[in-house]
């Protein structure tokens, strides 16, 4: 286990750095929908995945899931992108 939490803080430094960019989060909505996005991306990210080849894999696959497993599949830490 790392002393330091340098991979955490590096991993939300763009949100801190940018945060003035998401005044429109101006209701709770609007910030639960922030914190969902940036929760998944930097999900991927930490799963070794390029957000948007993640992103556009997940959106031609979904509505075609008909079990959690398949939705299952499809969560960053078990997609598998070369197929």
């Amino acid at each position: 286990m790392p002393i330091d939490n340098n991979g955490a803080e590096n991993a939300i430094r763009p949100f801190i750095v940018g945060r003035k960019n998401w005044l429109f989060s101006d209701t709770v909505n609007g910030a639960k929908a922030s914190a969902v996005r940036y929760s998944i991306m930097e999900t991927a990210k930490a799963n070794g995945l390029e957000p948007y080849h993640y992103l556009k894999r997940v959106f031609e696959q979904l509505p075609l899931a008909t079990s959690d497993d398949e939705i299952d599949a499809l969560l960053p830490w078990n997609i598998d992108l070369t197929a």
